[in-house]
């Protein structure tokens, strides 16, 4: 379904400003590790993230402590790659956030909250059978960059 309405947004976009740029965005980490999926995609003024989980870089393995530690990892994640693309968080326009358990939602929220501490943006939250390497939660977002 996501890539389903992501390419809804790019044939949006493409019929709105004609032919776009698509740039693949790896960290040097993500080349090391031949990971299946791109840190980040950019489309014109759009940056996708991929989902990230709480895990810190160079480590196979969520951190420890549960669901809030896991959560504060993953946003710390979510802002490198975004600071990596020269954005913040203040650029994010939607989030989807997956819970391995959705009785972690309010100790997710009370996590993700600081994250966004004014605007926030548009999100989907939903529980799934499983999450990679027995992560508490995924979280992937889309920001509008500023023109190169």
């Amino acid at each position: 379904m996501r890539v389903f309405v992501g390419l809804c947004v790019l044939m949006l976009y493409v019929a709105a400003h004609g032919a776009v740029h698509v740039e693949f965005i790896n960290s040097e980490e993500a080349r090391a590790a031949n990971r299946p999926y791109s840190d980040a995609v950019r489309v014109g003024d759009m940056l996708y993230l991929s989902g990230a989980i709480g895990i810190k870089p160079g480590a196979s393995t969520p951190v420890s402590g549960g669901i809030g530690p896991q959560v504060r990892q993953t946003m710390d994640n979510i802002k490198a790659v975004l600071a990596a693309n020269g954005a913040t968080l203040d650029q994010v326009v939607k989030c989807t956030v997956m819970l391995a358990d959705i009785d972690d939602y309010a100790a997710m929220n009370a996590i993700y909250v600081q994250y966004f501490p004014g605007e926030k943006p548009a999100r989907s939250t939903f529980a799934a059978s499983g999450l990679a390497l027995g992560a508490k939660a995924e979280v992937e977002c889309w920001a509008v960059l500023k023109s190169p």
